[in-house]
């Protein structure tokens, strides 16, 4: 008989609710969780993904950092650092073997792998009906300068890295001859999406929208004299109350991706309708807490403690 996986979630704190944290170091976004989920009776453990493993000789399948044979009521994945490619198919592996075994995530590996690669996150958002760029995506350099000779007569491309964040990477494509070489774009890879920010009289404006379980929490404007609004490239976060129709864009792209919590960046074009530039599955929110009087992490752990008791009752009831 396959031994209760309850029995291995609770062994490491007794009956008090267990959350790992996935981190990559102990940073105010981490401290603020850990703070918050303490003061609703919930235990918090950091883990380190690159410190996780496969083991098929325990119980559970698994080595989680922190936890011995156990594992956690539920794992949250704040960061997940770079690496290669063979150790970040290891670590998604780990998430997908947790949620196997029963153990919720947030958000999962299906999730930050859909968010993680910009090109798919683009084709559920188009396949789910969600407003969002005009996108392409090849390895061709070739079908690259041809896309943009097509394309960019109705206005500039923004080349971006398949898998980066913070605005890293970004260029502004006007002509095909503005494209890098193959060897020179990030994993070889062509990103293109048609850009659409639209300088104002006092610059580049876009959205940030944090959605935590089917509710959006908090947003922010990002201003910027640079069209790259990020806070990261020198973005300035402003309080803004956010409309009913940016609302349903950001609950309706957290949907297309299956995520739990989420940040959703919409812009507004020429046509001013409001349009899905990405969706980040691990969003950082110091800007946004900065323009707020929500406290983020503790509507977060709110969540997660109500989603806690209720797998809680349930086990109960089984």
């Amino acid at each position: 008989m396959r031994p209760s996986l309850e029995r291995f979630a609770h062994s490491l704190c007794g009956s008090r609710p267990v959350v790992g944290l996935v981190i990559d170091r102990p940073d105010w976004h981490a401290r603020e969780l850990i703070g918050a989920l303490s003061a609703r009776g919930v235990e918090t453990v950091t883990v380190r993904l690159d410190r996780c493993g496969i083991a098929t000789g325990s119980d559970t399948g698994l080595h989680i950092d922190g936890f011995g044979k156990a594992v956690p009521d539920t794992l949250v994945v704040r960061t997940m650092s770079g690496g290669t490619f063979e150790a970040v198919t290891l670590r998604l592996g780990v998430l997908h073997a947790l949620r196997e075994l029963g153990v919720t995530v947030w958000n999962d590996a299906r999730t930050i792998e859909r968010c993680v690669d910009k090109s798919m996150t683009s084709f559920l958002l188009s396949r789910a009906g969600i407003a969002t760029p005009a996108t392409w995506a090849t390895e061709s350099y070739e079908q690259a300068y041809a896309i943009v000779e097509r394309e960019a007569a109705e206005g500039p491309l923004v080349l971006k890295p398949l898998f980066g964040s913070q605005g890293r990477g970004l260029m502004l494509i006007r002509k095909p001859a503005d494209l890098p070489q193959a060897e020179q774009a990030a994993g070889r890879v062509f990103y293109l999406q048609r850009f659409i920010g639209i300088e104002r009289h006092d610059g580049y404006h876009d959205f940030r929208l944090l959605v935590v379980q089917g509710r959006v929490v908090a947003a922010m404007g990002r201003h910027s004299s640079h069209w790259i609004t990020n806070i990261k490239r020198g973005g300035r976060p402003v309080a803004v109350a956010v409309n009913d129709e940016m609302k349903t864009l950001a609950l309706g792209a957290a949907a297309a991706v299956g995520a739990k919590f989420v940040g959703v960046d919409i812009v507004y074009g020429n046509d001013e309708r409001p349009v899905v530039l990405e969706v980040n599955s691990m969003p950082a929110w110091s800007g946004l807490q900065r323009v707020t009087s929500v406290s983020i992490a503790s509507v977060f752990a709110d969540a997660l403690a109500a989603e806690l008791a209720t797998r809680h009752s349930r086990g109960a009831m089984a």
